[in-house]
């Protein structure tokens, strides 16, 4: 059935089909963190291990295949720094393992994938979430799992700020450079809810500091 079928059909059956294949569509998607990668591991001891590595995003733990087929996991703090090839963007990824607090003042080490490095330095952590979807037929919608992250940056004291989304805040971080900064974006079209176009605009503005 193609989506022009899909049109054709009326009534509460056509939306069915549509629901059914919306659904099927996100759930059979494979995330990242569900695959391994080559790539590499610094341990806090000094060693280096190459091979296949897998990601878990919930539990802050990294899989590692050694050559004999034994899987061994390592927590963020035995892990200094790891990277991956990712096949499903054709990028490679860099994750280190840093202090941070969500509450109180006790700093444990988790994972944060580094974006983009200098003046400012932007890092994420990913998650899944369910985000309603609306269809267009009948004002129908339905729930889909989506990968999100959350931005957070490294501060010149080595502490780490979630950043809360806010475009105006983001411009005000970059002081003198915000004008250019904010047109770049606009000529652009870039937008900050898209994890290459954040990217984009912290690397945009760091060259003005690159000699």
């Amino acid at each position: 059935m193609t989506v022009r079928d899909i049109h054709k059909t009326s009534g509460k059956y056509g939306f069915v089909i549509l629901f059914f294949l919306l659904s099927w569509s996100s759930n059979a998607q494979t995330w990242a963190f569900e695959m391994w990668h080559e790539g590499r591991i610094v341990l806090v001891d000094g060693d280096t291990l190459k091979g296949l590595i897998k990601y878990d995003i919930n539990q802050d733990v990294i899989q590692y295949t050694w050559r004999d087929q034994r899987v061994e996991a390592f927590s963020a703090r035995k892990v200094l720094f790891y990277e991956i090839f990712d096949n499903s963007v054709r990028k490679y990824r860099q994750f280190f393992a840093l202090p941070y607090s969500n509450v109180g003042s006790y700093r444990t080490p988790i994972f944060f994938e580094l974006l983009e490095e200098g003046k400012l330095t932007l890092l994420s952590r990913e998650k899944l979430e369910y985000r309603t979807q609306y269809t267009g037929f009948y004002g129908s919608s339905y729930q889909r799992l989506v990968l999100v992250y959350d931005y957070y940056f490294l501060e010149e004291d080595g502490s780490i700020k979630a950043f809360n989304g806010d475009r105006r805040d983001l411009l005000d971080k970059m002081g003198r450079l915000s004008d250019d900064v904010e047109d770049y974006m606009r000529e652009n079209r870039l937008r900050l809810e898209d994890k290459y176009d954040f990217v984009k605009i912290v690397a945009f503005y760091n060259g003005y500091f690159k000699t």
